[in-house]
């Protein structure tokens, strides 16, 4: 657990339109402390090198890791370790296995502890079967035990995973996985836009839903440790003016509307005059004053604004970002 307060650090997002060090230099400037590096940012590094491979991964994660220390910024993560548990191919299993060797690799470049996983949201191939979801994590679990030093893995439930979309799902995995380097990652997007918001329908939210996330979270900060909770997500998102179905600009046959909206609209808080409706407040402040979380922050956003070409969009996006975690400070007295 960390012993500091709250800080404000950036997620920069799943659009590579603009370089990673463009985004990197913006967010420090802004004065976020740190960021969340994504495998695909590594990825698009690793082209300008050669065929993506571990020589240019590893290359890439160096060069990225210099960056960041020349800003000041710490890596506080790297996602998202994709479609790993519950997998019904074990050999499919078997190289999600071999794969995560590179990235304990990786994470050690880029001076980080933490791997994020989301919550499985693919439809074929993968079982709910509870003992062999906690059966994978433990896998990994003790394979970070073992690294020096210890790789910590950061769960985290997708408000469209297939069988683990609530936090009460996420927090039954924890609690069985039930080893010091796995814990979760909060995110108020995943928590509100389950239990309260639901993009297709017509209101833009669920049934009962102010009465829904209020029960959720008084049981939040009753039954998660905080000891668990190895970093939070804060982030809001647009209601869409018509229900996000067939039709819709961000309808994708065959995504979950939740995950179609979330890949377009989300937003940063305190943006309602952008359309921003979710209780990020309520939540942040479940997670921030409730459970006591002290520890990393991340102003976490993913939108179509980010494909925009204009050379100002990383200086804009983390002006918002960190706009949105002052305010929260201050209106939760952080």
């Amino acid at each position: 657990m960390p012993c500091a307060p709250a800080i404000a650090s950036m997620s920069l997002g799943r659009a590579w339109v603009h370089s990673l060090s463009e985004k990197l230099a913006q967010a420090a400037k802004e004065g976020f402390k740190g960021v969340e590096i994504f495998y695909e940012d590594l990825e698009y590094l690793a082209k300008e090198k050669g065929p993506i491979n571990e020589s240019t991964l590893l290359s890439a994660a160096q060069e990225t890791r210099a960056i960041c220390d020349h800003h000041g910024l710490k890596v506080i993560g790297m996602q998202p370790f994709l479609f790993y548990e519950g997998l019904t191919d074990r050999a499919q299993h078997r190289e999600k296995i071999e794969r995560l060797k590179l990235w304990f690799a990786i994470v050690k470049i880029l001076g980080t502890d933490i791997i994020q996983i989301p919550s499985n949201f693919q439809t074929d191939g993968i079982s709910g079967d509870l003992d062999l979801i906690v059966s994978d994590m433990i896998e990994v679990a003790d394979l970070g035990l073992k690294e020096e030093p210890v790789v910590r893995f950061a769960y985290e439930n997708l408000a469209w995973g297939t069988f683990i979309s609530t936090w009460e799902s996420l927090w039954e995995v924890v609690r069985r996985v039930d080893r010091p380097n796995f814990g979760c990652c909060l995110d108020t997007f995943n928590i509100a836009g389950r239990v309260w918001a639901d993009p297709a329908s017509v209101s833009g939210k669920t049934p009962g839903a102010d009465a829904a996330l209020a029960a959720s979270l008084e049981n939040l900060v009753r039954t998660v440790d905080v000891n668990k909770v190895f970093y939070v997500q804060v982030v809001d998102a647009e209601r869409m003016q018509q229900p996000l179905i067939e039709g819709h600009p961000f309808y994708v046959e065959g995504q979950p509307a939740r995950m179609s909206w979330s890949r377009n609209a989300r937003l940063f808080l305190y943006e309602q005059e952008r359309g921003g409706y979710l209780p990020v407040v309520q939540v942040a402040e479940a997670f921030l004053k409730g459970l006591g979380f002290e520890g990393w922050v991340s102003m976490e956003l993913f939108s179509r604004s980010m494909a925009d070409p204009a050379s100002t969009v990383p200086e804009t996006h983390a002006q918002r970002g960190i706009s949105a975690w002052k305010r929260l400070a201050e209106e939760l007295d952080l």
